[in-house]
């Protein structure tokens, strides 16, 4: 066990939206440092999104976010030779690097030119309830609505 909690560090807010959680997201989708051009990817993809839905992106972003976070997961633990399946609750801050991490790995999952499009269109469906990482959530949500009974073996 640790002795004292690391301290929390503090995300600065990205430039256009000043919102730390986008710069929380651009942190995820990078790639070997380089975060301008992962910044410069979002932003593309939010003047995608603005353009083809005519609606305020960030808040579709944010929407997409919201339906792609997972409330419940399922966590292995070894009990008496077998392996079962226990759901457990998912922490705040988890929940959202979940969702980020799934949107962002589903968009690049998808067939597109160019990841702005790509990570556009994931956003659009998400918003929607639609695409892969929603239905990851609800595959996720399923395995531990069926996995309930060992519910009483959380730790």
């Amino acid at each position: 066990m640790r002795k004292r909690k690391p301290k929390l560090r503090v995300i600065q807010p990205d430039p256009r939206y000043g919102d730390p959680m986008v710069t929380q997201f651009v942190n995820h989708m990078m790639w070997q440092g380089k975060k301008t051009v992962a910044l410069r990817i979002f932003y593309d993809a939010m003047d995608i999104i603005k353009e083809r839905t005519k609606q305020d992106e960030h808040a579709m972003w944010k929407k997409a976010l919201n339906n792609a976070m997972p409330q419940v997961e399922v966590r292995s633990r070894r009990i008496g030779g077998a392996t079962f399946q226990i759901p457990t609750e998912i922490r705040a801050k988890r929940k959202v690097s979940i969702g980020m991490k799934w949107l962002i790995k589903f968009s690049r999952q998808r067939s597109g030119k160019g990841m702005a499009d790509k990570l556009a269109a994931e956003v659009m469906a998400a918003a929607k309830g639609e695409g892969g990482a929603v239905k990851r959530k609800e595959d996720t949500h399923k395995m531990a609505e069926s996995n309930r009974a060992f519910a009483h073996f959380r730790v």
